[in-house]
């Protein structure tokens, strides 16, 4: 499946694209500079790999959460992108890409190693608040455990309760962010670093896949962001209810 995917929920913008065999991809941290820097991104992948939007399957994007104005940038990009070709989109947690390139990571490192391992994905939300989830990863597989959230550190370190025997893998910004999770990291001095801290689309390109399988994915009017806070909305499309 040909599928374009693009991310600028963070201080990260990235852009990759999965051609048959061949994958291409963008990656920068550029704060402040993502509506300048996407669209250019996404035409270099599409002129390095030769293929036009309109060989493509599938597109997708990062829903979010993270910024209010970086998730807006990436929904409004990918709902241009699918007026103008009329292909599907598949909406991809940033938190659950985080937690793919860990997998992705885990299982390279350790590919004989069957045993289930938790990843606990704690983003900066800012205003004292970190986004939140954990998955169980048991080989390609990755199962959500606790649902996505944004909550104080204080409250993800109580989640975080029922796996405090287990093998456990953190990613994400928040880590560093907040001293209560900053402490929990210096008492579990088994945890690995903090390796993974922002979002890539690369690692959307295989979630957007199975969301497709699954028949995840909506039409262009109906691409929905997710912000988890409610003190921000999404402008919608004309003639939507």
């Amino acid at each position: 499946m040909n599928i374009l995917a693009i991310d600028t929920a963070t201080e990260a913008c990235s852009v990759a694209l999965q051609l048959e065999n061949i994958t291409v991809s963008r990656f920068e941290v550029c704060p402040q500079q993502h509506s300048q820097r996407l669209l250019p991104m996404v035409d270099e992948v599409l002129k390095e790999a030769g293929v036009s939007l309109n060989e493509l399957d599938l597109l997708a994007f990062g829903r979010g959460p993270g910024s209010f104005t970086g998730v807006r940038i990436a929904t409004g990009m990918i709902q241009g992108l699918a007026l103008g070709t009329g292909l599907e989109v598949a909406g991809i947690s940033t938190l659950e890409a985080m937690a793919r390139e860990v997998a992705a990571s885990l299982n390279k490192t350790t590919p004989t190693n069957n045993s289930a391992q938790f990843i606990a994905v704690a983003s900066d939300a800012r205003m004292g608040e970190v986004y939140f989830a954990v998955y169980k990863t048991d080989g390609n597989a990755l199962t959500l455990e606790v649902a996505e959230q944004v909550c104080p550190p204080e409250a993800a370190l109580e989640q975080m309760a029922a796996i405090a025997n287990k093998q456990v893998v953190v990613a994400g910004t928040g880590w560093s962010a907040y001293e209560p999770l900053q402490q929990w990291l210096q008492s579990h001095s088994a945890t690995p670093e903090v390796t993974v801290t922002l979002p890539n689309a690369i690692f959307m390109l295989p979630l957007a896949s199975m969301a497709k399988d699954r028949g995840d994915v909506s039409d262009a009017v109906n691409v929905e962001p997710v912000y988890l806070r409610d003190k921000v909305t999404w402008k919608k499309l004309p003639g939507r209810e």
